[in-house]
């Protein structure tokens, strides 16, 4: 089984609002809600893709009884600590203006509920995969993902870490099976300017030296990158296709990478068919179908 933690799920409202101005009433032209969150999108793309997977995290209020609602009407399990106080997130993403958007705070999460999440994860049984995915709400532990990494280190476990920054880097020795910087991150990691390929390898090197099996980079328009465990370098450009929505691009090539991998265990065509999933996610609203990724999967040629 699959399972994706989401430790600050949201609500998504997504409109389109042609010439946003301060100060005067706005008007929608466009306008979607769905369920939010890096997990909870890599669990949504997952479900597309055909793969069973459990979603976990916190919910709170009505917003979290609606996530999910919609969770489950698409097929996706869940198992959310419900909490007693506060509301999950509404997040406002205005897309005709620049990729504005509002984020909400969401509730706090005692101590209590955190246990709890850490005895779901004391289920989990050798031959699981869990996907860490996102940031840490205020409150919680920035150790959270190495701890829950070291508490199931002695599982055979696959753990994928689409973090940033210090809450990436402190999971490195705990061997995950793929992370998931972009071009930007794995530069503010080691204080350079990412530019070339040369350097996209030389420094997903440098992480895998430090403990990750496969490093997943991903570079907007120019495409992806994937240093393999068996120390191959895969390079893709970015298949031609109008941008729609890059909202969960990321956590779309998660998926695909994972969906990929286990069909097949083969990390090109992972590699080859997490590109081509996030790209589907990219060029239309909402998330990649199967029948999109494949569509696209047979224009990619690896370098």
């Amino acid at each position: 089984m699959i399972y994706t933690v989401t430790c600050n799920p949201s609500l998504d409202y997504i409109v389109d609002v042609p010439g946003f101005r301060l100060g005067v009433t706005n008007r929608t032209t466009a306008e979607m809600l769905m369920p939010g969150g890096k997990g909870i999108n890599v669990s949504m793309v997952l479900q597309n893709l055909g793969m069973e997977n459990t979603a976990l995290g916190f919910a709170a209020g009505f917003v979290g009884d609606e996530i999910c609602r919609n969770l489950e009407e698409i097929g996706c399990k869940t198992s959310f600590i419900r909490l007693e106080n506060g509301i999950s997130r509404i997040n406002v993403k205005l897309r005709s203006a620049d990729g504005t958007e509002i984020n909400a705070k969401g509730p706090t999460i005692p101590e209590d509920a955190l246990q709890k999440l850490m005895l779901q994860l004391d289920t989990l049984q050798s031959g699981d995969i869990l996907v860490l995915a996102g940031s840490i709400p205020t409150g919680m532990p920035m150790t959270l993902y190495q701890d829950i990494m070291e508490r199931l280190s002695k599982k055979d476990i696959l753990i994928v870490v689409d973090a940033t920054g210090d809450l990436l880097c402190h999971v490195l020795p705990y061997h995950p099976f793929l992370i998931k910087p972009n071009h930007h991150e794995l530069g503010e990691i080691f204080g350079v300017t990412i530019e070339t390929e040369e350097q996209i390898e030389k420094y997903a090197k440098r992480l895998q030296e430090q403990g990750a099996r496969n490093v997943l980079v991903s570079m907007g328009g120019k495409g992806a990158a994937l240093l393999a465990e068996d120390g191959m370098f895969y390079r893709l450009p970015a298949p031609k296709g109008t941008l729609v929505n890059s909202v969960g691009a990321g956590d779309s090539m998660v998926a695909g990478f994972l969906t990929g991998w286990l069909e097949t265990k083969d990390y090109k065509h992972a590699f080859r068919f997490s590109v081509a999933t996030g790209s589907a996610s990219a060029f239309q609203d909402g998330l990649a179908k199967r029948a999109d990724a494949e569509a696209l999967y047979q224009t990619l040629h690896l370098e």
